[in-house]
Protein backbone atom coordinates (compact mmCIF):
# COMPACT_ATOMS: atom_id res chain seq x y z
CA UNK A 1 0.00 0.00 0.00
CA UNK A 2 2.71 2.48 1.00
CA UNK A 3 4.11 2.11 -2.71
CA UNK A 4 1.15 2.86 -4.41
CA UNK A 5 0.55 6.32 -2.04
CA UNK A 6 3.74 7.16 -2.72
CA UNK A 7 3.64 6.18 -6.66
CA UNK A 8 0.18 8.11 -6.78
CA UNK A 9 1.42 11.45 -5.10
CA UNK A 10 4.08 11.00 -7.70
CA UNK A 11 1.74 10.66 -10.58
CA UNK A 12 -0.45 13.06 -9.51
CA UNK A 13 2.13 15.81 -9.01
CA UNK A 14 4.02 15.52 -12.16
CA UNK A 15 0.68 14.97 -13.99
CA UNK A 16 -0.54 18.64 -12.82
CA UNK A 17 2.72 20.09 -13.53
CA UNK A 18 2.15 19.26 -16.93
CA UNK A 19 -1.05 21.79 -16.75
CA UNK A 20 0.34 24.41 -14.16
CA UNK A 21 3.66 23.81 -12.59
CA UNK A 22 3.96 26.69 -10.59
CA UNK A 23 0.25 26.10 -9.02
CA UNK A 24 0.92 22.59 -8.30
CA UNK A 25 4.09 23.74 -6.16
CA UNK A 26 2.45 26.42 -4.99
CA UNK A 27 -0.41 25.05 -3.42
CA UNK A 28 1.26 21.74 -2.17
CA UNK A 29 3.83 24.12 -0.96
CA UNK A 30 0.85 26.29 0.96
CA UNK A 31 -0.61 23.39 2.71
CA UNK A 32 3.07 22.01 4.36
CA UNK A 33 4.23 25.54 5.19
CA UNK A 34 0.38 26.32 7.17
CA UNK A 35 0.52 22.75 8.65
CA UNK A 36 -3.04 22.05 6.52
CA UNK A 37 -0.79 18.75 5.47
CA UNK A 38 1.04 16.85 8.08
CA UNK A 39 3.41 14.79 5.51
CA UNK A 40 3.76 11.30 6.68
CA UNK A 41 7.67 10.36 7.10
CA UNK A 42 7.47 8.80 3.27
CA UNK A 43 6.65 12.47 2.13
CA UNK A 44 9.26 14.50 4.46
CA UNK A 45 11.13 15.61 0.92
CA UNK A 46 7.96 17.16 -0.01
CA UNK A 47 8.85 19.84 2.81
CA UNK A 48 10.88 22.09 0.84
CA UNK A 49 7.99 23.17 -0.79
CA UNK A 50 6.50 25.07 2.16
CA UNK A 51 9.99 26.84 2.12
CA UNK A 52 9.05 30.57 1.82
CA UNK A 53 11.87 31.60 -1.17
CA UNK A 54 10.10 28.12 -2.31
CA UNK A 55 6.68 29.94 -1.88
CA UNK A 56 7.86 33.12 -3.23
CA UNK A 57 8.94 31.83 -6.62
CA UNK A 58 6.39 29.85 -7.01
CA UNK A 59 3.43 32.12 -6.41
CA UNK A 60 5.28 35.22 -8.56
CA UNK A 61 5.41 32.80 -11.75
CA UNK A 62 2.05 31.58 -11.53
CA UNK A 63 0.80 35.42 -11.01
CA UNK A 64 2.65 35.65 -14.54
CA UNK A 65 1.26 32.78 -15.81
CA UNK A 66 -2.42 33.52 -14.73
CA UNK A 67 -2.03 36.70 -17.14
CA UNK A 68 -0.36 34.73 -19.75
CA UNK A 69 -2.76 32.48 -19.77
CA UNK A 70 -5.91 34.57 -20.58
CA UNK A 71 -4.49 35.90 -23.47
CA UNK A 72 -5.13 34.34 -26.85
CA UNK A 73 -1.36 33.16 -28.80
CA UNK A 74 0.12 34.42 -26.05
CA UNK A 75 -1.02 31.58 -23.89
CA UNK A 76 0.42 29.21 -26.27
CA UNK A 77 3.79 31.07 -26.08
CA UNK A 78 4.18 30.28 -23.03
CA UNK A 79 3.45 26.63 -23.77
CA UNK A 80 6.13 26.24 -26.02
CA UNK A 81 8.44 27.83 -23.38
CA UNK A 82 7.44 25.45 -20.67
CA UNK A 83 7.66 22.09 -22.87
CA UNK A 84 10.87 21.58 -21.40
CA UNK A 85 10.13 23.14 -18.29
CA UNK A 86 7.07 21.82 -17.16
CA UNK A 87 8.23 17.98 -17.75
CA UNK A 88 10.90 18.14 -15.96
CA UNK A 89 9.53 20.14 -13.37
CA UNK A 90 7.07 17.02 -12.73
CA UNK A 91 9.88 14.51 -12.98
CA UNK A 92 11.95 16.04 -9.65
CA UNK A 93 8.71 16.65 -8.01
CA UNK A 94 7.99 13.04 -8.51
CA UNK A 95 11.35 12.01 -7.58
CA UNK A 96 10.93 14.09 -4.07
CA UNK A 97 7.74 11.98 -3.67
CA UNK A 98 9.17 8.93 -4.48
CA UNK A 99 11.32 9.04 -1.17
CA UNK A 100 12.99 6.17 -0.20
CA UNK A 101 11.54 3.32 -2.75
CA UNK A 102 13.96 1.17 -4.10
CA UNK A 103 16.65 2.84 -7.01
CA UNK A 104 14.74 0.57 -9.47
CA UNK A 105 11.40 1.46 -8.40
CA UNK A 106 12.17 5.44 -8.30
CA UNK A 107 13.74 5.30 -12.37
CA UNK A 108 10.43 3.65 -13.36
CA UNK A 109 8.30 6.30 -11.34
CA UNK A 110 10.74 8.98 -12.74
CA UNK A 111 10.66 7.93 -16.14
CA UNK A 112 6.53 7.90 -15.96
CA UNK A 113 6.28 11.18 -14.43
CA UNK A 114 8.41 12.72 -17.04
CA UNK A 115 5.80 10.89 -19.88
CA UNK A 116 3.09 11.52 -17.76
CA UNK A 117 4.18 15.30 -17.54
CA UNK A 118 4.73 15.94 -21.36
CA UNK A 119 1.23 14.09 -22.06
CA UNK A 120 -0.70 16.66 -19.81
CA UNK A 121 1.52 19.39 -20.83
CA UNK A 122 0.86 18.50 -24.50
CA UNK A 123 -2.84 18.17 -24.14
CA UNK A 124 -3.14 21.58 -22.49
CA UNK A 125 -0.76 23.33 -25.69
CA UNK A 126 -2.95 21.29 -28.13
CA UNK A 127 -6.01 22.55 -26.97
CA UNK A 128 -4.41 26.03 -26.48
CA UNK A 129 -4.36 26.30 -30.05
CA UNK A 130 -7.43 25.17 -30.92
CA UNK A 131 -8.82 27.91 -28.71
CA UNK A 132 -6.99 30.14 -30.38
CA UNK A 133 -8.37 29.98 -33.57
CA UNK A 134 -11.43 31.34 -32.01
CA UNK A 135 -12.00 34.88 -32.51
CA UNK A 136 -13.43 36.05 -29.07
CA UNK A 137 -10.99 36.06 -25.72
CA UNK A 138 -14.16 34.06 -23.45
CA UNK A 139 -12.56 31.18 -24.65
CA UNK A 140 -9.26 31.30 -22.81
CA UNK A 141 -10.25 32.99 -20.01
CA UNK A 142 -12.74 29.95 -19.10
CA UNK A 143 -10.20 27.45 -20.01
CA UNK A 144 -7.75 28.56 -18.26
CA UNK A 145 -9.45 29.02 -15.11
CA UNK A 146 -11.10 25.49 -15.57
CA UNK A 147 -7.49 24.33 -15.95
CA UNK A 148 -6.60 26.31 -12.67
CA UNK A 149 -9.52 24.88 -10.80
CA UNK A 150 -8.50 21.30 -12.25
CA UNK A 151 -5.22 21.32 -10.58
CA UNK A 152 -6.68 22.64 -7.48
CA UNK A 153 -8.96 19.68 -7.14
CA UNK A 154 -6.51 17.33 -7.98
CA UNK A 155 -3.93 18.10 -5.73
CA UNK A 156 -6.29 17.93 -2.89
CA UNK A 157 -7.18 14.59 -3.98
CA UNK A 158 -3.79 13.61 -4.71
CA UNK A 159 -2.66 14.51 -1.21
CA UNK A 160 -5.78 13.48 0.88
CA UNK A 161 -6.19 10.08 -1.23
CA UNK A 162 -2.98 9.32 -3.22
CA UNK A 163 -4.46 5.68 -4.22
CA UNK A 164 -7.21 7.03 -5.65
CA UNK A 165 -5.29 9.77 -6.99
CA UNK A 166 -3.45 6.73 -8.91
CA UNK A 167 -5.91 5.27 -10.65
CA UNK A 168 -7.82 8.68 -11.55
CA UNK A 169 -4.42 9.74 -13.45
CA UNK A 170 -3.52 6.56 -14.90
CA UNK A 171 -7.07 6.71 -16.39
CA UNK A 172 -6.43 9.99 -17.69
CA UNK A 173 -2.93 9.90 -19.17
CA UNK A 174 -3.99 6.73 -21.07
CA UNK A 175 -7.65 8.40 -22.23
CA UNK A 176 -4.99 11.46 -23.06
CA UNK A 177 -2.83 9.37 -25.17
CA UNK A 178 -5.50 8.11 -27.21
CA UNK A 179 -6.96 11.50 -27.86
CA UNK A 180 -4.07 13.29 -28.16
CA UNK A 181 -2.88 12.39 -32.15
CA UNK A 182 -6.17 13.47 -33.00
CA UNK A 183 -6.18 16.94 -31.35
CA UNK A 184 -2.87 17.12 -33.32
CA UNK A 185 -4.10 15.98 -36.20
CA UNK A 186 -6.79 19.02 -36.39
CA UNK A 187 -4.12 21.49 -35.10
CA UNK A 188 -2.09 20.45 -37.96
CA UNK A 189 -5.32 20.49 -40.62
CA UNK A 190 -5.72 23.91 -39.16
CA UNK A 191 -2.36 25.13 -39.58
CA UNK A 192 -2.36 24.14 -43.21
CA UNK A 193 -5.61 25.80 -43.81
CA UNK A 194 -4.01 29.08 -42.76
CA UNK A 195 -1.29 28.15 -44.76
CA UNK A 196 -2.90 27.95 -48.08
CA UNK A 197 -4.91 31.08 -47.30
CA UNK A 198 -2.15 32.82 -46.65
CA UNK A 199 -0.86 32.41 -49.73
CA UNK A 200 -3.67 32.37 -51.77
CA UNK A 201 -3.72 36.55 -50.38
CA UNK A 202 -0.51 37.22 -51.60
CA UNK A 203 -1.08 35.37 -55.12
CA UNK A 204 -4.05 37.76 -55.33
CA UNK A 205 -1.41 40.65 -54.34
CA UNK A 206 1.94 39.46 -55.99
CA UNK A 207 2.81 36.73 -57.57
CA UNK A 208 6.41 37.31 -56.76
CA UNK A 209 5.47 37.19 -53.12
CA UNK A 210 3.62 34.11 -53.30
CA UNK A 211 6.57 32.35 -54.81
CA UNK A 212 8.93 33.53 -52.10
CA UNK A 213 6.10 31.92 -49.44
CA UNK A 214 6.62 28.57 -50.84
Amino acid sequence: MQILEQLGLALGLASLAGVNLYLTVLLTGLLVRFDALHLAAKYESLAVLGHDWVLIAAGVLYVIEFAADKVPWLDSLWDSVHTLIRPIGGTILAVQALGDLPPHIEVIGALLAGGAALTTHSAKAGTRLLVNHSPEPASNIVLSLAEDIAVGAGTLIMLLKPVIALCLFTVLIITLWLVLPRIWRVIWRSFEIIRDKWRTSFSREDPNIAACAR
